[in-house]
């Protein structure tokens, strides 16, 4: 059924909300670009990006709501219902799901007793599955309002929910404080956050990356990659052991191992002579 056009805000609410869209826009060649941070500011007020925000930045930068709502349906970033005020993301990606992402998100459903996208009744913690976190070092990786909790366990994350709710103070693994979901929508949108500590805090990229970084930049390697299997022996019980103590490689699976085509004597499949 059609609708009829949405509210305006109150008159106070929308004083403000002009002053600061104009501060978006300003700075912007094209006024359209600023679309993103207009949305983020309207969610700041609202928890989510209602009718009345979207026929609102429709006013601010001359489109129509239909050009505004197929940009804030397109980014999962923008909510299209009321929420809670902590975000609490877990990565379910490849990497973080089978180092326990799966069991955190499933263990939080049943502890929260909500299902993906949905909040508690108090308000306070909207529970989502996330594709990549871009913290693979880190996992498994929790986000609560876009801040990390890394290293998580299913014990770890059931703490910090309860802690949420329970409005004790919660402090990210590296980054900036945590803040209401609002909070983050405003800074988001590109006004300063004004918190003691907050731009000063960071964080940096975790061991494996480093390392990936550094051997990048042509650097040694920091360890040894594991002994090629020409130099396994089989010991007592059929396990293979070598004389080489254990490796230090960040990941033995990136070791350089031998091939059918390298290794005759250990041939995977059919060899060509193009392969040897």
């Amino acid at each position: 059924m059609p609708q009829l056009p949405a509210p305006d805000y109150p008159a106070d609410v929308r004083e403000r909300l002009d002053a600061d869209a104009r501060e978006v826009i300003s700075r912007y060649p094209d006024s359209r670009s600023a679309l993103l941070p207009l949305l983020h500011l309207v969610q700041s007020e609202e928890g989510h990006v209602t009718r009345t925000g979207v026929r609102f930045c429709a006013e601010q930068l001359g489109l129509t709501t239909a050009e505004v709502t197929a940009v804030a349906t397109f980014y999962t970033m923008y909510r299209r219902k009321p929420s809670g005020d902590y975000q609490v993301g877990v990565c379910t990606n490849t990497l973080c799901a089978v180092m326990g992402g799966d069991a955190i998100f499933d263990a939080l459903k049943e502890h929260l007793g909500v299902g993906n996208s949905e909040t508690t009744p108090d308000g306070k913690v909207t529970l989502e599955h996330i594709e990549c976190n871009a913290a693979c070092d880190f996992a498994p990786v929790v986000m609560v309002n876009w801040e990390f909790f890394d290293n998580q366990t299913v014990e770890s994350a059931t703490a910090l929910v309860d802690d949420l709710r329970a409005g004790r103070a919660v402090e990210p693994t590296r980054g900036a404080p945590l803040c209401t979901y609002k909070e983050t929508a405003r800074i988001l949108a590109g006004f300063p956050d004004e918190r003691p500590g907050a731009v000063e805090a960071t964080g940096g990229a975790g061991p494996a990356s480093l390392a990936g970084l550094r051997l990048a930049k042509g650097e040694s390697a920091p360890g040894r990659v594991v002994a090629p299997r020409a130099a396994a022996r089989p010991a007592a019980g059929g396990r293979p052991t070598t004389d080489e103590a254990p490796a230090t490689h960040p990941s033995s699976h990136d070791a350089p191992q031998q091939t059918s085509a390298s290794d005759p004597s250990n041939p995977a499949g059919p060899v060509a002579e193009e392969g040897e």
